[in-house]
């Protein structure tokens, strides 16, 4: 059966495509074919496409594209019937076609893809013009993507090159500071070569002088043993000499001796005859009742100073340190802070000190002050006076206790004087057998 179209029987079915299908008419060709498939019953649609008659229109133009357009190239009754369902989709369009004037406004390629299907007179003429023109424009296209890329190229360059310019600068500012840092580390070079060599100069000197050291203490050394060996000559004469006149010693003592012995003899039968002819009684003292002490029953010094004089009057100090090996311990903060406690307490220290310093020089008697060491934020920078002991108590111990060590320390029986008002203090060193007298006593002396 032969299917005709408007513009008479066959007209265009003698003319033959001399050349591949353009790629754009192809896939509009296989779009039409796609979308009038499902148009077509399963007996009407050849062998070869009947398993693709249930697939929508993409997924038929995805995979029986091949198919379709082979069977459209050699199979003119499915070529007919696809374009029946091509003019009853776009009748304007096959219309102008059949009458042989296509519109100016469509689009080429769906000009050219209706003209291979349909095959009015001219068709070829006008599914090579498509390609020309879909050429022309992938050209244009080609030929605007290609000055766009051009334009983006010569951008990149123009980066490029002002990359490469400031990157050319700063790496010639990076070579200018290499080449001072370069020439600073020759300079430091030269200067450490020559320091270098002044080194190796003095070294070659110094071993020169140690060469010379080394000779003379060499021929010192040589003189040294020669000397020792003299001396050690002359020593075993000495030796020899010395045990001569030892034995001649012993000899000679012997005499001695026997002469002392004798006079001695005749020193003791006189002192006989004598105490027989003074009839002297047998001695009845003692050496150790020669010594000078307080016997019980006696009164001691103490009592004769209790007796004398008051408790605060300061003479009662002057008798006490009048005392052989007397020994005076001050609680000086005691002593200060009763005297002027409105003074700060370095001046209190210092006019304590001075006044202890003159009464060490009037007395003769040994003198220690002790200080609290808690009320030290600082060491003090403290010269003591002529005469005179300073002591600080140690952290953790009070300046009570450092006196009642000293009190303790001392031998029983020399006179031990401490000046406090504490009665705690007074009481621990009278026990241990000092003399306690208050604060107020020395201040009075001392003024």
């Amino acid at each position: 059966m032969v299917e005709t179209t408007g513009g008479g029987p066959q007209d265009g079915a003698a003319e033959v495509l001399d050349r591949p299908l353009p790629d754009g008419v192809r896939r509009r060709v296989v779009q039409i074919v796609a979308d009038g498939f499902g148009g077509l019953t399963v007996a009407k649609l050849p062998a070869q496409l009947r398993q693709y008659a249930r697939f929508t229109p993409t997924r038929r133009a995805k995979f029986a594209g091949n198919a379709m357009a082979a069977a459209l190239e050699t199979d003119p009754l499915f070529r007919q019937r696809i374009g029946e369902k091509l003019r009853e989709a776009e009748p304007e369009l096959t219309g102008a076609l059949d009458s042989g004037s296509p519109p100016p406004a469509a689009d080429p390629l769906d000009v050219a893809a209706a003209a291979y299907v349909l095959r009015p007179p001219g068709w070829v003429k006008l599914v090579t013009a498509a390609g020309e023109e879909a050429q022309r424009a992938d050209a244009e296209r080609a030929d605007e993507e290609t000055r766009a890329e051009l334009e983006r190229l010569r951008a990149e360059l123009d980066r490029a090159r002002e990359h490469t310019r400031s990157e050319t600068e700063r790496l010639r500012a990076e070579l200018d500071a290499a080449k001072k840092e370069t020439d600073s580390l020759h300079r430091k070079l030269r200067s450490a070569l020559a320091d270098v060599k002044r080194g190796e100069a003095a070294l070659r000197k110094l071993r020169g002088e140690m060469d010379a050291v080394r000779a003379e203490g060499q021929a010192q050394v040589s003189a040294a043993e020669s000397e020792t060996r003299r001396l050690k000559a002359r020593l075993g004469e000495t030796e020899a000499a010395l045990e001569a006149a030892r034995r001649a010693a012993r000899e000679g003592r012997s005499v001695e001796d026997m002469r002392v012995r004798l006079l001695l003899d005749t020193v003791l039968d006189a002192a006989q005859g004598l105490r027989r002819e003074l009839a002297l009684p047998p001695v009845s003292v003692r050496p150790a009742e020669t010594v000078d002490a307080v016997e019980p029953g006696r009164m001691t010094p103490k009592d004769i100073a209790a007796r004398a004089l008051s408790e605060d009057d300061p003479a009662v100090l002057d008798q006490l340190l009048a005392l052989p090996q007397a020994h005076l311990v001050v609680d000086g903060y005691n002593v200060t802070k009763t005297g002027y406690p409105q003074m700060p307490l370095e001046k209190q220290r210092l006019r304590l000190l001075g006044q202890l310093a003159q009464l060490a020089a009037q007395t003769g008697a040994e003198v220690t002050c002790v200080f609290d060491g808690a009320e030290l934020a600082a060491p003090v920078l403290l010269a003591p006076p002529r005469g005179v002991r300073v002591l600080f108590s140690k952290p953790g111990v009070t300046a009570d206790e450092l006196i009642r060590q000293l009190v303790r320390a001392e031998p029983p029986g020399r006179p031990v004087i401490v000046v406090s008002t504490d009665r705690e203090v007074a009481d621990g060193v009278a026990r241990a057998g000092a003399r306690p007298v208050a604060s107020a006593v020395l201040l009075k002396r001392l003024s």
